[in-house]
């Protein structure tokens, strides 16, 4: 299985790269997502660490069970070869209704077919009001008129 863009990366693809996995994660369907990543995938996020493609799908299931109405926006940060590093926002309610924003970075490594098989997350959240919530488009895919990180000023 391909996962088109490949590497090497351009500046143009890895953007592209960042985006189809922005999209993905916008979804909140752990199979779909989970084919992104190899069989053997390793992640660390946070205090979890993933060993394969099976356990990332259960990681994504138990996040997205209790992360509700969950919009994400990643930013391209630098990539050379077959490597992307990225930062990102997202922001969640749980159960008691209270609204969260996290922020991360990642760094992510991936095989010649394009799927992934190294992501390292460091993510920091704070609670905020309602009313401090900037990602406000139907849940799914972010429109592309929707602002970016840096526009937002993140």
């Amino acid at each position: 299985m391909s996962r088109p863009p490949l590497p090497p990366f351009t500046q143009e693809t890895a953007i592209e790269k960042v985006r189809l996995a922005e999209d993905g994660w916008n979804s909140r369907d752990p199979g779909k997502v989970a084919l992104a990543y190899t069989p053997d995938t390793r992640w660390r996020n946070r205090v979890d660490f993933v060993h394969n493609r099976e356990e990332a799908e259960a990681f994504l299931t138990r996040k997205w069970n209790r992360e509700h109405e969950y919009r994400l926006i990643k930013e391209l940060w630098a990539f050379t070869g077959n490597r992307i590093a990225v930062r990102y926002a997202y922001e969640y309610r749980d159960d008691s209704g209270q609204w969260y924003r996290a922020f991360g970075n990642e760094n992510w490594e991936f095989t010649p077919d394009g799927l992934m098989q190294n992501r390292h997350a460091s993510i920091n959240e704070m609670p905020i009001s309602e009313s401090q919530r900037q990602f406000h488009w139907p849940l799914g895919r972010r429109p592309d008129d929707h602002p970016g990180l840096s526009a937002l000023g993140f």
